[in-house]
């Protein structure tokens, strides 16, 4: 190289690049076990009083029994039994902004998710109709009405056990939610099989349109399922005065 002569420096651009080769996903052989667990349900009301009502409630996505309960506390009545059983999945409702969850950071509890999901089904008809036997060994079932109501994803999980498990409902209630999407006529119709399935939406459900309304309504009309649809002024909660009004409509109520 002569002296003061700035070398040039020479830039190539190669055509095609090589590939970077993508890491290998493993896969791994998976495998179940049963378990046995303690779940949790709270209730208003006494198993040893003169019943005429028995309401099984599953609450929603993100809740609690004991907190999802006193939404049915306009319901209280001495001859009334209400049991909400608790999802068996609890979780932080909010994700810790860095170090542990705080003490009072809240929980919420998930009846299932799409991982495992055939398991999870299972799992919840097995426990819900275990708590039925729980109910029944104690209280005459044939002196009282069994209501089964379920709140936004809680619709999906008292439809199933109500097809798939023992219980045998008076009611069926789907409150703010839908229809699981693998429902056949034949079991969307052991919902209706002693009285009209009840569906229920707040005009203002921010996360049901109307288009979604819509379109359960065809579905269920495709499915020939009796049914009676009520719409009351709210969003997606349950409303006491619509609650009520659906317990008194009912033969037998006060």
């Amino acid at each position: 190289m002569l002296p003061g002569i700035i070398p040039r420096t020479r830039l190539i651009t190669l055509v095609n690049p090589p590939l970077v080769s993508e890491k290998s996903i493993r896969t791994f052989e998976q495998r179940h076990i049963k378990v046995s667990r303690s779940a949790r349900y709270a209730l208003i009301g006494s198993f040893d009083a003169p019943l005429s009502e028995v309401w099984i409630v599953c609450h929603g996505q993100g809740q609690l029994a004991a907190r999802f309960l006193s939404r049915f506390l306009a319901l209280e009545r001495e001859d009334r039994l209400l049991i909400a059983p608790e999802a068996l999945s609890r979780y932080y409702v909010t994700p810790p902004k860095g170090g542990p969850n705080p003490v009072n950071a809240p929980i919420g509890a998930s009846w299932m998710t799409r991982e495992d999901r055939d398991c999870e089904i299972e799992d919840y008809v097995r426990y819900l109709d275990t708590l039925h036997d729980e109910i029944f060994s104690t209280v005459s079932r044939d002196k009282v009405r069994l209501w089964v109501l379920g709140f936004s994803q809680g619709t999906a999980t008292a439809a199933r056990w109500v097809v798939r498990g023992k219980v045998d409902p008076d009611r069926v209630v789907l409150w703010s939610g839908l229809l699981p999407p693998e429902f056949n006529a034949e079991g969307a119709a052991s919902l209706a099989r002693r009285a009209p399935l009840t569906v229920v939406f707040g005009r203002n459900d921010e996360f049901a349109n109307a288009e979604l309304i819509a379109a359960q309504e065809a579905r269920l009309k495709e499915l020939r399922v009796r049914h009676e649809t009520i719409r009351f002024e709210g969003g997606h909660e349950i409303v006491p005065d619509t609650l009520r009004s659906l317990a008194e409509a009912s033969p037998g109520g006060s």
